[in-house]
């Protein structure tokens, strides 16, 4: 071989292959768009992916259901509020974003939910697309929109227990039961492991270009673009729909993937954003990375000690449901055919970039500021606040949402009941995450201070 080892060969093609992987166990594959943002963004805000499922009848005359004797000048306004939903940032069809004209099953004009229902929020009264929506009563809306008279519907599982919260893996696999792998419909429902107490906060999108996997337990590809086309297991929605739609997925995740963090608008002290990126480099950037580089780091149960629900929530009957479906079978290549998803044994811990605008914290929203996420004795057991999220409901010390104890007489109705968020109910701890425990008030107020400057 002209001299050339065999052996050193080998022994080169084998380190090769320990740097490579190295590299993917380390730094992940850079998440870049392979569609169109532009066209996604137009998907995104002009079509619906499901068919109606709220009539627009009920939609005008929700007023009807709230005690009303006739429909308020500001009814708009009042709906919006009602149910936690932003106006539109784009033409909608009198609808708020969150929900999309779509025609009912049986041809009459309706609406659906779609994408921005959950991922579109509100920040500072404007609304922002990639927010994730701390407002939303998901329950109201099914329950008083869904209906053609009177009277609320009972739900099948419930879609919210707090409000600003929702049950997005409850409603994954209750949909996954109606659906065989290869997502053909299938009667009776399948019982895939449903719980409904996860109480799941909604991420923002603009963490995601920066993630190798997805969800609060990593339990995704973040790669994969068919996982977030899974809400499209409505019933009536055909089984050719999902191929037909995965290239206009693949545009949405390039817009999703081009979202950006809103920055702090007001004033820093730059002696204490200083000091505190010292005190995240040496407490924090080991989890939760720096600008430059983002570990992709879980953290195993019992290290972060916040609230199991979530975790155990998603049964692996789900779990084999979706490597069997669909959904899994995405891609071919060296390491394997498709995006799997995978138990991780733990949370992971996200980016921060625009972490001041993500409030309250935790995967189930039960800290409602910084502050509170950093002194762990701080943290009210129950609270509620205003949802709504001008400026005035901004607690710029503390960075968050300001809180408010509950009054008496709140739980007077289900409605009223689901804005106090009880942190000793199923799915709702405020338990863990004690890391800034153990700093001085000072050191504490400068990380807060470099926090903000992300």
């Amino acid at each position: 071989m002209n001299g050339i080892n065999p052996n050193a060969i080998r022994a080169f093609t084998s380190w090769v292959l320990v740097l490579c992987f190295w590299l993917v166990a380390n730094f992940g594959f850079c998440q870049t768009p392979k569609g169109n943002a532009a066209k996604g963004y137009e998907a995104l805000t002009e079509r619906a992916f499901v068919p109606g499922q709220f009539p627009r009848s009920q939609i005008d005359n929700a007023w009807k259901l709230w005690g009303l004797s006739e429909k308020p000048a500001n009814y708009g306004q009042l709906f919006r509020e009602r149910y936690g939903l932003s106006e539109a940032p784009y033409p909608n069809k009198g609808l708020p974003m969150g929900l999309k004209a779509s025609r009912m099953p049986f041809g009459s004009d309706g609406a659906s939910l779609d994408c921005l229902t959950c991922h579109g929020g509100s920040l500072l009264g404007e609304s922002f697309p990639g927010l994730g929506n701390t407002m939303l009563d998901l329950q109201a809306i099914f329950e008083e929109l869904s209906t053609k008279g009177t009277k609320p519907i009972r739900t099948p599982y419930t879609f919210s227990n707090a409000r600003g919260t929702n049950e997005a893996g409850a409603t994954a696999v209750y949909l996954g039961g109606l659906r065989n792998p290869d997502l053909s419909p299938r009667l009776p429902w399948r019982n895939l492991g449903l719980h409904d107490d996860l109480c799941e906060d909604v991420p923002a999108w603009w963490h995601l270009k920066r993630k190798k996997t997805m969800y609060a337990t990593a339990e995704a590809e973040a790669a994969s673009v068919r996982s977030i086309m899974q809400f499209m297991m409505h019933p009536f929605n055909l089984t050719s729909a999902f191929n037909r739609e995965e290239d206009t997925f693949r545009d949405i995740q390039a817009w999703i993937l081009s979202v950006e963090a809103p920055k702090w608008p007001w004033g820093l002290d730059s002696g204490k954003v200083s000091r505190g990126e010292v005190v995240f480099r040496e407490n924090c950037s080991r989890c939760h990375g720096t600008k430059d580089h983002y570990p992709n780091k879980v953290i195993p149960l019992d290290e972060i000690g916040t609230d199991k629900t979530r975790y155990a929530g998603i049964e692996p009957a789900f779990g084999e449901f979706y490597n069997q479906s669909w959904f899994s079978k995405e891609r071919n290549g060296w390491f394997g055919d498709g995006y799997k998803s995978q138990r991780s044994g733990g949370y992971q811990a996200p980016p921060l970039d625009g972490i001041w605008a993500t409030a309250p914290y935790l995967h189930n929203g039960s800290i409602p500021t910084l502050e509170h996420l950093l002194n762990s004795k701080t943290r009210p057991s129950v609270f509620t606040r205003t949802f709504r999220t001008n400026e005035a409901d901004y607690d710029r010390v503390k960075v968050g949402w300001k809180t408010i104890s509950p009054a008496e007489g709140i739980t007077d109705s289900a409605l009223e009941a689901r804005k106090i968020y009880d942190t000793g109910k199923s799915g709702r701890g405020n338990q863990g995450h004690t890391f800034g425990d153990g700093l001085t008030p000072a050191a504490r107020g400068d990380l807060i201070e470099f926090l903000k400057s992300l």
